[in-house]
């Protein structure tokens, strides 16, 4: 066999590899367990050898089809039948319940205590005596849950309200304005260059990434993150300083279920319109 027949046997078997792993999902790297890894390492191990021509053609692609079909089957059988799950992927095991360790499931589950000390430590768990719950999922990993006085207090367990948080947007991209995110986060064009001049920009152009959250917040990085002293222009912030109110008000009148909250925010953001438009022509430069 030749060098260029092994190239181009090598390159077959990864394009079909490839066709599939992608039929196959995400499913072999986001939920593996000890039936995937055998698949995984089966297949690999079928692809080789078809790149160094020890099995026909045929016989290859057969074998791999065979191997990419019965995990989708098995994996078919697991969505549908919770008696398929049980028999295929097994059941999980507590091993501690009301803070005591039950000893006959740490040995059912085959490991010894200091590999169950080591996936407490995984899961920042130094101590035994500060574990409630603790479950070996079937997959291998470990579910533990701290004792109610050890949990940390949430906003909720204090009283304290807070604003829903909202998917991060990316707002800019290497000097490129996302105008369609942009547009989701409900503010405007103008907003955002005031915010990115308040941290050194003086335009889009000299942002290499831009990111908003969901309290309006804005993180900017700079092609030249030397540039700290922001250079602005106070008329054209003010401008964008307005239209950014506009933006919160209409924001806020969405966001609320209050309705003279509502009719309250949506008022403040027609008067923030109408003065906006007055006042525009006198802050150009």
């Amino acid at each position: 066999m030749t060098i260029w027949e092994v190239l181009i046997q090598s390159l077959i078997s990864f394009i079909v590899l490839f066709i599939l792993a992608r039929i196959m999902g995400k499913r072999q790297v986001a939920q593996l367990n000890f039936f995937d890894y055998i698949v995984g390492i089966t297949i690999g191990n079928i692809a080789a050898s078809w790149s160094l021509d020890e099995v026909k053609n045929v016989h290859a692609i057969a074998s791999l089809l065979v191997w990419t079909i019965a995990p989708l089957i098995i994996a078919f059988i697991q969505r549908k039948s919770y008696r398929g799950r049980i028999i295929l992927d097994g059941k999980q095991q507590i091993l501690v319940q009301e803070g005591q360790v039950l000893e006959k499931n740490v040995k059912k589950a085959n490991i010894n205590i200091e590999e169950l000390m080591q996936l407490l430590r995984q899961k920042d768990i130094f101590k035994l005596s500060d574990v409630e719950f603790a479950i070996l999922e079937t997959n291998g990993s470990l579910s533990a849950m701290k004792k109610s006085e050890l949990q940390p207090v949430t906003p909720k367990d204090t009283g304290i309200q807070v604003i829903n948080e909202r998917e991060p947007r990316l707002v800019i991209i290497d000097g490129h304005v996302m105008e369609r995110s942009l547009q989701q986060t409900g503010y405007s064009r103008e907003w955002l260059l005031g915010e990115i001049m308040k941290q050194g920009a003086s335009d889009v152009k000299d942002v290499f990434i831009a990111q908003i959250d969901s309290n309006g917040s804005v993180y900017v990085d700079l092609y030249h993150d030397s540039i700290r002293e922001p250079q602005i222009k106070e008329k054209p912030l003010l401008a964008a300083t307005l239209k950014k109110l506009q933006a919160d008000m209409m924001s806020f009148a969405l966001e609320t279920n209050n309705p003279r909250a509502k009719e309250s925010y949506t008022q403040g953001a027609d008067v923030l319109e109408k003065l906006i438009k007055e006042v525009t022509p006198f802050l150009k430069e």
